[in-house]
C-alpha cells in the first residue's frame, strides 16, 4: 500500500511540473522531443512485450488442456502475437517521423 502511495504521489509531482515546460524553446533551450520519443518506445515495446507473454501463456495452458486443438490454437496465437508487434512497430514509426 506505501509503494502505491509513492507511485502516487510521483504521478502527482511529474503532472504539476509540466507548467515549466508551457514556455517555446530560446536558443539554446532544451529540447524534449526525444526523450518523450524514448519514453514512448519504451512504453510501446514494454507493454507489447507484456501482452505477447500473456497470449503466450494462454496459448501454452490451452494446449495443456486440450492437445487436439493444436493447430487452431497455433493460426490464432500467430495472428495475435502478428498483431500485438505490429503495435510496437507502428509506434516505432510515428517516433521516427516525429522525432526526425
Amino acid at each position: 500500500m506505501k509503494k502505491l502511495q509513492y507511485v502516487f504521489m510521483t504521478l502527482a509531482a511529474m503532472l504539476l511540473a509540466t507548467p515549466a515546460f508551457a514556455q517555446g524553446t530560446a536558443a539554446g533551450g532544451f529540447n524534449t522531443v526525444p526523450l518523450a520519443a524514448g519514453l514512448g518506445m519504451a512504453l510501446a515495446a514494454g507493454l507489447c512485450g507484456l501482452g505477447q507473454g500473456k497470449a503466450t501463456a494462454s496459448a501454452t495452458e490451452a494446449l495443456a488442456r486440450n492437445p487436439g486443438a493444436r493447430p487452431g490454437i497455433f493460426i490464432f496465437l500467430i495472428l495475435g502475437l502478428a498483431f500485438i508487434e505490429s503495435l510496437a512497430l507502428f509506434t516505432f514509426v510515428i517516433i521516427f517521423l516525429k522525432a526526425v
